[in-house]
């Protein structure tokens, strides 16, 4: 549940890159087969940086970084918590009233809904109201150090809040009810991850074939280099003083998303609280790892998983991502997972292209 650990200057940058993308020198692009240029763009959404890397002309190039931006803020005005007229705001501030969604929206939810059943719970959509009591972004930006740690019966409050089974979905009508008032939706373990593989689509339905779309850790990649080589993506090293990978993978044409309790955080008393939250005891998660990184197809299901595997442990997740694998024969799920101590376990699956630093 706590850590002692050295506290770090926490920043909305450093959380940037929990997985930076570290690509080799590209010689050559495939949005456009007559070009060769390398354009990367950033832009600030969902509380943080997010970053798409292209290939092919300026004026071509120019259209899609358009295109991926305007999703970037359609969605955020759709699943965000802090605009006010959002579906999920407007969910959350309902008392108990249906509320008319976008139906990607509403597609989402279910989604999240969907988790919550194949993890026994360990994951929940409906956990904003404990999310908010803990307050861990706002605290690992060093903008409230003096709030004390919420109290046992504040933790039980919130907690009986929480359950999917709460929330009511008519799929015809595009209404979402949340049947305890008390109760409040938070898409930010699968939000960034369904964003990603829309941005995705839009850019293979326009032809590119080479990008890598980097949601503030979340890491899409279409295609490998334009060399025909895979790209490199590095995984951050839990608690490093420096952006320093503590491993690098080599892919092309998936997802890599991590989860770890060293990417928002705060120091109390000596003490370190995270913010992947147990729902069994209503704390920081704890469960021996610091870190756990997914590499999938789809980057909502990395998303999800990272989060549900950092909360069930190594061993129970093994079992776990055999058991989604055993379901689903043409999905393939592999893991690496970083425990307290800094060993790192890959799953058989990645010997081949992990590199450990």
């Amino acid at each position: 549940m706590k850590k002692s650990r050295k506290p770090l200057f926490t920043t909305k940058l450093f959380i940037l890159f929990i997985i930076a993308s570290l690509t080799l020198p590209l010689l050559s692009s495939s949005c456009s087969a007559s070009t060769t240029s390398k354009e990367t763009k950033d832009g600030f959404y969902f509380d943080t940086i997010i970053s798409i890397t292209l290939y092919g002309t300026s004026s071509e190039n120019e259209k899609l970084f358009n295109g991926c931006f305007s999703l970037a803020k359609k969605y955020e005005n759709l699943f965000s918590t802090k605009i006010s007229t959002s579906d999920i705001s407007m969910i959350n501030n309902s008392k108990g009233q249906p509320v008319i969604v976008d139906p990607e929206t509403l597609r989402l939810v279910e989604k999240g809904l969907n988790y919550e059943e194949i993890s026994d719970g360990i994951f929940s959509i409906t956990c904003g109201a404990l999310s908010e009591l803990w307050n861990v972004s706002e605290r690992a930006k060093n903008l409230d150090n003096e709030s004390p740690i919420p109290s046992e019966n504040e933790i039980y409050s919130a907690l009986s809040s929480v359950g999917g089974e709460k929330v009511a979905i008519d799929p015809e009508k595009y209404e979402i009810t949340l049947l305890d008032e008390n109760t409040r939706l938070d898409l930010g373990g699968i939000a960034k991850g369904y964003i990603a593989d829309r941005m995705k689509d839009y850019l293979l339905s326009m032809g590119c074939k080479n990008a890598i779309i980097n949601l503030g850790g979340n890491v899409l990649c279409i295609g490998g280099r334009p060399d025909d080589k895979p790209f490199t993506v590095g995984v951050q090293k839990p608690f490093a003083e420096a952006n320093e990978a503590a491993f690098t993978l080599s892919v092309d044409s998936c997802s890599v998303v991590t989860s770890g309790d060293y990417q928002r955080y705060f120091m109390k008393d000596g003490e370190l609280f995270h913010h992947i939250l147990d729902l069994g005891n209503g704390y920081p998660a704890a469960t021996g790892l610091d870190s756990v990184t997914i590499v999938s197809d789809s980057s909502l299901d990395g998303d999800a998983l990272s989060t549900i595997c950092f909360l069930l442990g190594r061993e129970k997740s093994l079992r776990f991502l055999k058991s989604l694998s055993e379901k689903q024969p043409d999905t393939s799920y592999e893991a690496v997972f970083i425990d307290t101590e800094g060993n790192i376990f890959p799953t058989d699956g990645l010997s081949d292209i992990i590199d450990i630093r």
